[in-house]
């Protein structure tokens, strides 16, 4: 099966930088930035980050 066009990129690379981070990640990133409290048991409802550069 052939990959859509819009998926491909130049220069045969076919990863972007992506600009959401999956759950783990966010809690990662919140836990290095000192935003993240240990007391909070919940996932759901997390601030917004965006992915270190």
């Amino acid at each position: 099966m052939s990959q859509h066009p819009s998926f491909r990129q130049q220069g045969g690379g076919i990863f972007n930088k992506r600009s959401v981070l999956k759950r783990f990640e966010r809690i990662e990133l919140l836990r290095r930035r000192g935003q993240w409290d240990e007391a909070r048991t919940r996932v759901t409802g997390l601030p917004k980050t965006l992915p270190d550069a």
